[in-house]
């Protein structure tokens, strides 16, 4: 699994690490699960057969044997002689204290009250023991039958959580508009060969109002498994934008969610496992009107969100022992402030200088984000906004890091759908030749970290500085276009290169 998204991710080796442990271990769960109500299917089976051919007839007398005493009382009155033919509970009480039973089979020989023959007195101390024994026989025989029990393996959603810019849209490969978390997993799913279902959380809203309900994720995963049960029980949801749905998330949100946790609440079952009722209004017409039931007890859920300022909360965590909330929002400020003032001269006109300034702004800061991130805990997205119960249902909480100059050059030219590549396919159709720099492709990287947009900025400054060229060679004799180091700096325009016609060369 590790591999396979290595030919589709770049970078985040410790978030590829922990999804292909989990993925791995959530369809081992399944296949186990699956084989062990099929051998209690078939062991219930074979109980009932059993006891229909070697039932046992039944006795005139209606009373339990001494090794068939749990406890559990009959409504049907005991005969009589049936103390005659089998010990009493005081004398098996008299067996374990003294090894043997009364003298006398009868309670009755020695005349007058039926306890006058037995060698203790019946008191309430006596039968608080005698229930004490039972109690614990049936605790014991429960235990014994607990243990035999197989264990049934639970499943365990993920998290994967990054700032936008620089852990959730690192490296994008197949379709530079989707973001990294969610191309993680849906490489996972095109892999393992399973339905998969991208739901924006966004659109979802708390039950009674306009808009999409929870239960519409398992229908957009149904829709994907061509309406096939079995397969979409299989599948993966991934719930984009999870942390637009926590309750603090502004006023827009609240619009839709009153009481700020609606939505979360309402996804609590459908997460830990629920049976749901999806219409087919998208299935084939002589469908229609039919509703699926779709159990999710073995549906992957993967939530993604970027959690903006989370790391702040994690730093707030981290240090309100030593200095406070207060003096380190004014730390935090100050030291900011004097950072940018020493490293940016007001007065200089040297733009060079000034872009390396913000660049390693960028860099510092991803990376400090990176630190503090890597330490998140389940309290601080419960500080977040989200629900403790929500919170608990992900017990796997992946965190992708930042990207830096190395790997957003990688972005650029090492995927199979690269935006390099995009753009000199672009320039081929036009019989021209686009060509890129090695100093140009680091020069792009650093732009992108220095607008704090990540690779999602890479195509952005690519339109930017490849606007003149594609509106210039189209119908014209421009050869080869070359994207130089001084171009992405707005230092010279791209280099172009023209065909030397016949007549040119025949009259020089």
């Amino acid at each position: 699994i590790h591999q396979y998204l290595d030919r589709y991710v770049i970078g985040q080796d410790k978030a590829k690490k922990i999804l292909a442990v989990q993925v791995y271990a959530h369809y081992n769960r399944i296949q186990y699960n699956r084989s062990l109500a099929t051998s209690e299917d078939n062991g219930f089976n074979s109980n009932n057969l059993n006891s229909g051919t070697n039932e046992a007839k039944p006795t005139v007398n209606n009373h339990y044997s001494p090794n068939e005493f749990s406890g559990t009382r009959s409504c049907t009155p005991v005969n009589y002689q049936s103390s005659l033919s089998q010990p009493s509970v005081s004398e098996l009480f008299n067996l374990s204290r003294n090894g043997s039973l009364s003298s006398s089979k009868n309670p009755f020989t020695h005349g007058g009250s039926p306890t006058s023959s037995f060698p203790f007195p019946i008191t309430l101390e006596n039968l608080s023991d005698m229930k004490d024994d039972r109690e614990k026989h049936r605790a014991s025989r429960i235990l014994k039958d607990d243990v035999d029990r197989p264990l049934k393996l639970e499943k365990s959603n993920i998290i994967l959580l990054g700032s936008t810019g620089s852990g959730n849209v690192d490296f994008k490969i197949i379709d530079f508009g989707k973001i990294s978390k969610t191309l993680l997993a849906q490489t996972l799913a095109n892999y393992l060969n399973v339905p998969f279902a991208l739901y924006d959380c966004t659109s979802i809203t708390q039950a009674g109002y306009v808009g999409e309900d929870v239960e519409s994720t398992i229908g957009r995963l149904l829709q994907n498994a061509n309406f096939n049960v079995e397969l979409a029980q299989q599948g993966i949801v991934v719930l984009d934008e999870i942390d637009k749905i926590s309750s603090k998330t502004g006023h827009h949100h609240a619009a839709r969610d009153v009481s700020g946790e609606g939505v979360q609440q309402a996804m609590l079952k459908l997460l830990e496992g629920s049976l749901v009722n999806v219409p087919d209004v998208k299935s084939p017409r002589k469908l229609r009107g039919e509703t699926f039931l779709v159990d999710t007890t073995n549906i992957l859920f993967i939530a993604c969100g970027a959690f903006n300022g989370l790391d702040k909360i994690i730093s707030r965590r981290k240090h309100k022992k030593t200095i406070g909330f207060d003096m380190l929002t004014s730390l935090n400020e100050s030291t900011t402030q004097d950072n940018y003032t020493s490293s940016v001269n007001p007065n200089t006109t040297d733009f060079v200088n000034l872009f390396q300034s913000f660049e390693s702004s960028a860099h510092e800061e991803n990376a400090e984000r990176d630190k503090l991130l890597q330490e998140v805990e389940a309290n601080d997205l419960i500080t977040y906004g989200m629900i403790p119960e929500f919170v608990g249902r992900f017990p796997i909480i992946t965190v992708l890091h930042s990207l830096n100059e190395e790997m957003l050059v990688r972005v650029l030219t090492e995927p199979r759908n690269a935006l390099i590549k995009q753009y000199q396919l672009l320039f081929n159709i036009d019989g021209c030749e686009l060509r890129v720099t090695p100093d140009a492709l680091k020069a792009i990287a650093r732009l992108a970290l220095s607008q704090h947009t990540g690779a999602r900025g890479l195509r952005s400054v690519l339109e930017n500085l490849l606007l003149q060229p594609r509106y210039d060679v189209p119908g014209s004799d421009i050869s080869t276009v070359v994207l130089t180091e001084g171009a992405v700096l707005g230092h010279s325009p791209p280099e172009y290169h023209r065909v030397v016609s016949p007549v040119s060369s025949v009259v020089s």
